[in-house]
């Protein structure tokens, strides 16, 4: 089935099925050349929590990576990101740091929110995107 034919694909790539299976959802849902992203965090495929917003920021930047390319994106083709932050206060300069090595200009619409927890204990961010498939083709 191609995606450009109006039809939902779902997507999780390999490593993510028990969270996707758990959790009941879809990493990504694919509709033409549109995608949505589920909130990625930063953990490990065992599902360690690193300490501190630089080591979480590069991992949910490659889990975002991995989903996005199983559904045939990339970060270039993100349009929108949605960051849930557990502690507002925390110093957002890593994060962006970080962000910047996966994320170039021109850069997508962000959106932030402070939230009281996320899924796992010891998270302290989470990002979820929509991307528009091939639509940086032309940088």
């Amino acid at each position: 089935m191609s995606a450009s034919n109006g039809m939902q694909q779902s997507f999780n790539p390999p490593g993510t099925e028990g969270a996707a299976d758990q959790y009941r959802l879809s990493q990504a849902m694919r509709v033409g050349d549109m995608i949505w992203v589920s909130g990625q965090v930063g953990v490990t495929p065992d599902r360690t929590v690193p300490d501190g917003i630089e080591a979480q920021t590069r991992l949910t930047f490659e889990n975002l990576k991995t989903v996005l390319e199983s559904a045939g994106a990339t970060l270039d083709d993100v349009v929108e990101l949605t960051l849930l932050l557990t502690d507002t206060s925390i110093d957002l300069e890593p994060f962006y740091r970080v962000k910047d090595e996966y994320i170039r200009p021109p850069y997508p619409a962000i959106t932030g929110f402070g939230v009281s927890s996320l899924a796992l204990p010891g998270l302290l961010l989470e990002v979820r995107a929509v991307a528009v498939a091939g639509s940086a083709a032309n940088r």
